[in-house]
């Protein structure tokens, strides 16, 4: 028996490669870097997007993107740490915005009896 791996072979669990996909990218110096993401559980991890609606509604209209095969997207990822390849993600967190650095991570309520929780 003779197996052969093919670089756009499909996983078990998928019914076929994934194809082009749409992978965020960010601005470099003179070129554009693919943007890499984190796991739930801290993993790096490359992203692709098998239809441009699915990467602005993850990311949002204003996201770069570039087209590559999922064998190109992993040829890059690889060797920068990230091994693994997350396809149409739903969930991602929230962006920080700058005011969020800057304020506390649980809310700050008026002590009871002040002025502030009178008048509420």
């Amino acid at each position: 028996m003779c197996l052969f791996q093919y670089d756009d072979d499909p996983e078990p669990e998928e019914p076929e490669p994934a194809g082009p996909l749409y992978v965020p990218v960010r601005p470099g110096r003179a070129e554009v870097v693919v943007r890499l993401f984190r796991t739930p559980l801290g993993a790096r991890t490359a992203v692709g997007f098998t239809n441009q609606e699915r990467l602005a509604a993850t990311l949002g209209a204003e996201q770069p993107w570039i087209r590559l095969t999922e064998s190109a997207l992993r040829a890059i990822a690889e060797p920068i740490g990230a091994s693994t390849l997350t396809i149409d993600p739903t969930l991602t967190a929230p962006a920080v915005t700058v005011g969020a650095i800057d304020s506390p991570t649980t809310p700050v309520l008026p002590a009871p009896g002040t002025a502030a929780t009178q008048a509420a």
